[in-house]
């Protein structure tokens, strides 16, 4: 499953926080600056003190990060997963908020989308881990059923929640958030800014966008959709299509910035947690919108573990999501893009 787009598969590989405040078009505020092992910029209209905003901002990228940082050792994630239990680990509001919602996400998407399958990403170099050569992993996985033998510990009913407390039946077991915390971050900062009244935002978080209300032009919030072809490594650099959306997530996931070519044949960066094994489908990118940037982004990814057929028959039949899937030359959208 992990990450992504690629956005960076590694969540919060930096304990880097910047904020700075810069003025916009008809009197918008923008803050941005470096966080979660990446950039973040906020573009809002004018609501209250500025200051206690950008503060605001600071507090939960801060507080955020030292929760779900797998680089982290004292963050929550870290002393989660080593420990045996997990039961003796106190959990914040953002930690039970996220597995609630990750936990759920995981079932409609049978099992696509799989926070506990940590092990496996560590396994393949995309988690929090430092991999073997990828000839040595492709050895050691099929001849030695090391991704077997993995996948024993894996699985949300690894994981019992109980009030406050998780609990692990295999001291084993690990979570690792990356593929959908971004997006849930947006999605915080979101609210707060909501409940200081401001109407008219767009927080992006590692390219994972949420945006409410009215540009600074008035208009809809324009996003540009990337081309997903190799050697496209900046975002914005080349355009597919730019989509005008407001009060909702957006999220474009991608197998095209990373992947890795074995015997001629290329596989992507993402995992299918049901086999253990990288992703080879045709499915280039997904682009998702839906109510909020989290489900956005845990849906984009699902997409690139799933493949072609499965997200478009998923987003077929939902009606609050809508799915922009690009395979080679062609493009299928799911849902109404007028």
């Amino acid at each position: 499953m992990p990450k992504k787009r690629y956005k960076v598969s590694l969540l919060l590989a930096l304990s880097i926080l910047t904020v700075t405040i810069t003025g916009c078009r008809q009197g918008y505020r923008r803050i941005e600056g470096f966080a979660q092992g990446g950039t973040f910029h906020i573009i809002y209209s004018p609501q209250g003190d500025e200051k206690e905003i950008s503060r605001m901002v600071n507090s939960i990228l801060s507080e955020i990060e030292t929760t779900l940082s797998g680089y982290n050792p004292e963050s929550v994630i870290s002393r989660f997963n080593n420990s045996a239990i997990g039961s003796d680990i106190e959990l914040n509001k953002y930690f039970i908020e996220l597995f609630r919602i990750s936990d759920s996400i995981s079932r409609i998407t049978d099992g696509f989308f799989d926070v506990s399958a940590g092990p496996v990403f560590d396994y393949w170099g995309f988690g929090f881990k430092n991999s073997e050569s990828m000839d040595s992993l492709i050895i050691n996985a099929v001849e030695k059923g090391a991704i077997d033998s993995i996948k024993s510990f894996c699985g949300m009913d690894m994981f019992e929640l109980r009030g406050d407390r998780i609990y692990k039946r295999d001291p084993r077991a690990r979570l690792n958030f990356n593929a959908i915390a971004q997006g849930y971050t947006c999605d915080v900062i979101a609210d707060s800014l909501r409940s200081r009244g401001v109407e008219n935002y767009l927080v992006e978080v590692g390219m994972e966008i949420v945006c409410k209300g009215r540009n600074a032009k008035g208009g809809k919030w324009r996003i540009g959709i990337d081309k997903p072809v190799d050697g496209n490594m900046n975002a914005g650099e080349n355009i597919q299509e730019i989509v005008e959306v407001t009060d909702c997530g957006i999220v474009t996931s991608g197998n095209y910035r990373k992947f890795f070519i074995i015997d001629g044949e290329k596989y992507a960066h993402s995992i299918d947690p049901h086999t253990g094994f990288p992703t080879h489908h045709n499915l280039l990118s997904a682009t998702i919108i839906a109510k909020n940037a989290t489900i956005a982004d845990a849906l984009a990814t699902f997409a690139m573990s799933a493949g072609t057929q499965t997200a478009e028959e998923f987003f077929s039949s939902r009606s609050d999501t809508k799915a922009y899937l690009i395979c080679g030359d062609n493009v299928i959208k799911v849902g109404d893009w007028e």
